[in-house]
């Protein structure tokens, strides 16, 4: 699988985009630049990678080929196959460890929210039984203090 971590520190906001295929791209985003071959799998509008820096094993990234920032910027027919994908790839990886037993599905928006690539991108990650010791709150955990309430 592809590692771009030397393009991780890029600037991913520079607006030198090009049209690949009819789609917008930016030269110098990292997920612009993904090889087919370092695709799990390749949808029409977007595609399934694992994530380089996994909070738990199998933990992948749902990423439109069209690049644009935020979920708020996202069309209809490209919402519609990252959810199938989503669905596609939580399945792949129900039959592949059966040790799972939960997902997180996490976006960030923005900077100040924890984005670091600013490609629109979604994290599916799988939860297994005691990889938290208290998982109470979930996503709220994004602000320590407010996870257990």
């Amino acid at each position: 699988m592809l590692k771009f971590y030397a393009l991780f520190f890029l600037n991913l906001k520079s607006n030198s985009n090009k049209i690949k295929s009819g789609k917008i791209m930016n030269k110098e985003c990292v997920f612009c630049n993904i090889k087919k071959e370092d695709k799990l799998i390749d949808g029409t509008l977007a595609f399934i990678l694992e994530d380089c820096f996994p909070v738990t094993k199998y933990h992948s990234l749902i990423i439109p080929k069209r690049h644009f920032e935020n979920y708020f910027d996202i069309r209809k027919e490209e919402l519609l196959e990252i959810h199938d994908l989503l669905t596609l790839r939580k399945k792949q990886i129900l039959s592949e460890d059966s040790f799972v037993t939960g997902f997180n599905i996490g976006i960030n928006i923005g900077h100040d929210a924890g984005q670091s690539i600013f490609h629109f991108h979604v994290h599916l990650i799988p939860r297994r039984l005691g990889d938290l010791e208290n998982p109470k709150g979930g996503v709220r955990g994004v602000i320590p203090s407010k996870r257990n309430y």
